[in-house]
């Protein structure tokens, strides 16, 4: 929040801030590509689609029954109307007009006849040898589906920047669409950084610790649609990690560790001297320490750069505040907030105001309401904790406490990545 200061005294850069800030110095890198409809799930649109006809395309019944003219059986006082059957109308039949006065035989979505314009459902019909008995006032349209009802022709069905759904493949489908024009996935670089961080499985020296903000960040990135370049570990060394991230060739570059103020955090200042920082350090708990910039000559041609915390709760954290945004902008996916809730708390948390703050939570139903609780160890290294978490609650940045009852906004995991 603005004010909002650290051990440096100068102003911690607000969520809010750094991600408007983000978002308005990268613009989308991704190609389009065309791919059939059966490979389509989960890819962005890179063009609107546009409906090639109405859906539906014809007048049609919702309903078995009986198709009508509404007329026929409008401004009967009492008792049933009689209308001679003229016709059986199943799905795909090409009818003609109905018979003025008479009434057909319809079935779920079979195309209206010209001159009907109501369906009678047959629960509701009955019947007297070849006669319908209908009862008098029934609503036009009643049991039908009009051309257009759906989606119009010439109609935005899905817009550009759109991640396609199996759905939105369904819709495209029934548009007609065989294959459909997106985005190619975007190449990141990931690494991780530091002397202690070791490739899972192998030996672990005193003092070491296995990675797992690599695999962590890897998993989230292509829950995203992205192609993953592993660029391994590089050490505490500012001579290694220059050359490293020089020769990265990507759409993205992204690390983890490295980007605090010690005296073996070295990200900040290598990328400073390969392209530029455009800012660094956030007012979030936990994923104060993050870096964003470019690596390479100017900015028109440079490859944005992102450094998360070490920490892996701290690295998810940075992720879900300004990585996910980042993705979308540069793959070309409509940036999309993540979608909030409002549960009641059921813990105490006290804390100092100035940041937002994320924690990890398990969601109950208890009675009427949604309860949530925190889960396991909350230090910013714990895994186990968000390995559990169904939720990751949202403290805004001015808030000083948490009281069991309390209102707690909160971002649900399930589907944000």
């Amino acid at each position: 929040m603005p004010g909002a200061t650290d051990c440096f005294s100068t102003p911690l850069l607000s969520v809010d801030q750094a991600r408007d800030r983000l978002l308005r110095s990268v613009a989308c890198v991704a190609g389009v590509e065309m791919v059939a409809l059966d490979a389509a799930d989960g890819r962005i649109l890179a063009g609107d689609l546009v409906a090639a006809h109405s859906l539906p395309p014809f007048a049609q019944a919702a309903m078995d029954g009986y198709a009508l003219d509404h007329r026929d059986v409008a401004g009967v006082p009492a008792g049933l109307v009689r209308l001679p059957l003229s016709g059986r109308v199943a799905a795909g039949d090409a009818p003609g007009p109905l018979t003025p006065g008479t009434a057909v035989r319809i079935f779920t979505g079979a195309p209206l006849p010209q001159g009907a314009d109501t369906v009678l459902m047959q629960e509701d019909a009955a019947l007297d040898g070849d006669v319908l008995l209908a009862p008098p006032g029934l609503a036009a349209g009643r049991h039908c589906r009009a051309v257009g009802e759906d989606i119009a022709a010439g109609a935005v069905a899905l817009a550009a920047g759109y991640r396609l759904t199996p759905a939105a493949v369904a819709l495209a489908a029934a548009l007609g669409e065989q294959a459909l024009a997106v985005r190619t996935p975007l190449t990141v670089a990931l690494l991780s950084t530091g002397n202690e961080v070791q490739p899972a499985g192998a030996p672990l020296p005193p003092g070491a610790i296995h990675d797992a903000n690599g695999p962590l960040l890897a998993a989230l990135l292509r829950r995203l649609g992205c192609r993953v370049v592993r660029a391994g570990i590089v050490g505490d060394s500012r001579d290694a990690l220059k050359a490293t991230l020089s020769g990265l060739k990507a759409d993205l570059i992204l690390s983890s560790g490295g980007v605090s103020a010690g005296e073996e955090d070295h990200v900040k200042a290598v990328v400073a001297d390969l392209g530029g920082i455009a800012f660094w350090r956030l007012a979030l708990k936990p994923g104060k320490p993050l870096a964003f910039g470019h690596i390479g000559g100017g900015h028109i041609g440079a490859t944005p750069f992102l450094g998360l915390p070490g920490n892996p709760f701290a690295a998810f954290a940075a992720f879900l505040a300004l990585g996910r945004p980042l993705v979308q902008r540069l793959a070309g996916e409509t940036v999309t907030d993540p979608r909030r809730i409002t549960v009641r708390c059921g813990f105490s948390h006290a804390r100092a105001p100035g940041k937002r703050e994320y924690l990890r939570v398990t969601l109950r139903q208890e009675g009427a309401e949604t309860v949530a609780h925190q889960v396991g160890a909350g230090g910013s290294a714990a895994l186990s904790s968000l390995a559990q978490a169904d939720a990751v609650a949202e403290v805004e940045d001015a808030r000083d406490s948490l009281r069991p009852g309390d209102p707690l906004t909160i971002i649900p995991l399930h589907g944000l990545f």
